[in-house]
């Protein structure tokens, strides 16, 4: 059967849901189908070309495996794999004649031969898309060691092929192909590499989810802008850490490009995610008579037909499936064990670093896009503040106390000195200048953070939501002015001591809101960031509070969040602003 004709089979049959797939690898197979349908058109100026996927394909049978009960027989892709290099070397713009996918986020569990795939990339990238033309290609990653797994693989593919024997030659860790000098090299961040000098026509960056910043990924993108046909591949398992730039902006990316109900659309892009399910909706979901939680998973794990979901490889042959029960069953006895069998075997994004506070997928779950700030009017709050030291940031945040069987909402906001903004953007490797422009943070004149701008800031956003507020909840320290001059103003202060016996019952209590989806943010990235970042500390009675010292990065807002919580648990929903003056008045 051509290439082409069993490609589309095997999207119907993912379609058809005749073989199990997750819904994300569904989508993809639908967009490849709907393209093909559309291909061509005003709307769509891209063509399938199916002898230059046919040429990729015909390329990678010139190796044989390197590992494994396979290791020396010669390769042949699996219908996935297929898939996945058909659609990087088959679709071309119809008038430029340039490929279409510029950037690949492929996300599968480990052991579903993605350093084998992304090998093969590595070689046709260097000797054969660029047709005798110049080419670089980097593996990159965080360490050496990591940066050499595709690196080594492509070496071992090329030392064990006869057909190209003379074509290439290898030297101090760099592949040269002799006809083009084109070069193969691993790139780690212990290189201390600016970018400066490189013109990548193919990066790999190898396991994201590992990279704490975008760093490497950032040198290798940046320097492309010279090359027509660049190719990024972002290569990956899930991770343990939501902070990470893999789940915070790839991941999310990517999924909103397979998702058909979501506007954004990036053509240039081809996403390839296989994981188990989690629920994502806003509420709890029954499924076979169990009831999963917001931020749970969907999947059973016990249920080794789901398996495939994330393994399509591995689960094609008894010895893979055979893997994983044994990996699940070493998982069923220890905590660790089940975060790593769900991360790296069921490609299961989970936000459980040690001590940490939330569950970010279950916070996400509980943000709201469409967060209606006219619903605050009337409502009662309580402003948590958290000065921090003042070259850093300060944050408030506003909590409101659940009404009629509500939610709790949250709405944050931070403060920092304009000029500490490019030393913080440089410091934590996060986007603070993007999040100034989006209005998440305000940027206060001088060296110190302006509390007098703070105030403002308050005063406004209470006037402005129209809400009343209960009480200013304020960490005493560094907060003697600003309490001053709130009481002058004639709002309550309450400082708030920073110990277990005062932040443990409202840390605890908002942990399980969360967890029962009955908080609602407005998807402010600076708190989810915070959260992300924050880590507990107990006493041997089991009370908790947040570890400024043990967080590695701000939790400013987190604490602020906090503050305000230790007031707005007491809070008496038939006391307070219906007392003040509105109580009887039905208009």
């Amino acid at each position: 059967m051509k290439l082409k004709n069993a490609l589309i089979q095997y999207c119907k049959r993912i379609s058809n849901k005749k073989i199990v797939a997750c819904q994300k690898h569904i989508w993809a197979c639908e967009r490849f189908l709907l393209d093909l349908e559309r291909e061509g058109t005003e709307d769509f100026p891209f063509i399938f070309v199916e002898s230059s996927a046919q040429r990729f394909i015909d390329w990678s049978r010139l190796f044989k495996h390197t590992k494994g009960k396979l290791a020396g027989k010669k390769i042949e892709f699996d219908i996935l794999q297929k898939f996945k290099g058909a659609n990087i070397y088959g679709w071309y713009h119809k008038d430029t004649g340039y490929r279409r996918f510029k950037k690949v986020y492929d996300q599968l569990a480990r052991k579903n031969a993605k350093s084998q795939f992304w090998s093969v990339v590595a070689s046709y990238e260097l000797m054969v898309f660029l047709n005798g033309e110049l080419s670089e290609v980097y593996c990159a990653a965080t360490t050496k060691d990591q940066a050499k797994i595709v690196y080594d693989e492509t070496r071992m593919m090329l030392e064990r092929c006869p057909d190209l024997k003379g074509k290439w030659r290898e030297a101090y860790r760099k592949i040269d192909h002799i006809k083009s000098n084109s070069v193969l090299k691993p790139l780690s961040k212990e290189d201390k590499k600016s970018g400066d000098g490189l013109n990548p026509q193919c990066g790999i960056i190898d396991e994201y989810h590992a990279h704490l910043t975008s760093e490497i990924l950032d040198v290798v993108d940046s320097g492309m802008g010279a090359r027509q046909e660049p190719l990024l591949g972002i290569v990956t398992t899930a991770g343990f850490d939501l902070n990470n730039p893999c789940y915070r902006v790839e991941y999310k990316i990517a999924s909103n490009i397979l998702d058909p109900d979501n506007v954004f659309v990036l053509e240039w892009e081809f996403v390839m995610i296989c994981e188990l399910e989690v629920n994502q909706t806003s509420d709890p979901i029954e499924i076979d008579g169990r009831v999963v939680a917001v931020g749970d998973l969907l999947d059973d794990i016990n249920d080794e037909s789901t398996w495939v979901k994330a393994n399509p490889i591995i689960c094609s042959y008894p010895e893979g499936v055979d893997s994983l029960r044994d990996k699940l069953a070493e998982a069923k006895v220890s905590p660790d064990k089940m975060r790593n069998f769900l991360t790296k075997h069921m490609n299961v994004w989970i936000n459980q670093r040690e001590a940490g506070f939330l569950d970010l997928q279950k916070w996400n779950a509980c943000g709201n896009d469409e967060f209606d700030y006219n619903k605050l009017r009337g409502q009662s709050c309580y402003i948590g503040v958290d000065l921090s030291a003042k070259i850093d940031l300060t944050s408030v945040s506003l909590v409101f106390p659940p009404i009629n069987g509500g939610k709790y909402k949250v709405v944050s906001h931070s403060f920092i000195p304009e000029s500490r903004l490019t030393e913080r953007i440089r410091k934590d490797h996060m986007p603070f200048d993007s999040w100034v422009s989006d209005g998440w943070i305000t940027c206060t004149d001088g060296e110190v953070v302006d509390y007098n701008t703070v105030m403002e800031y308050i005063i406004c956003k209470v006037e402005e939501y129209g809400c009343f507020c209960e009480s200013f909840c304020v960490d005493p320290w560094a907060a003697v002015q600003l309490s001053s001059d709130l009481i002058v103003r004639g709002y309550e202060v309450i400082d708030i001591r920073q110990g277990t016996k005062t932040l443990s019952e409202p840390t605890k209590v908002f942990r399980e809101e969360v967890y029962k989806n009955n908080v609602e943010h407005d998807n402010n990235p600076v708190l989810s960031w915070a959260f992300g970042n924050a880590i507990i500390k107990a006493d041997q009675n089991e009370n908790i509070m947040l570890d400024k010292q043990k967080s590695t990065e701000r939790i400013d807002p987190a604490a602020a969040t906090m503050n305000a919580m230790v007031r707005a648990i007491t809070h008496d929903a038939n006391s307070g602003y219906n007392n003040r003056g509105m109580r009887g008045f039905d208009v």
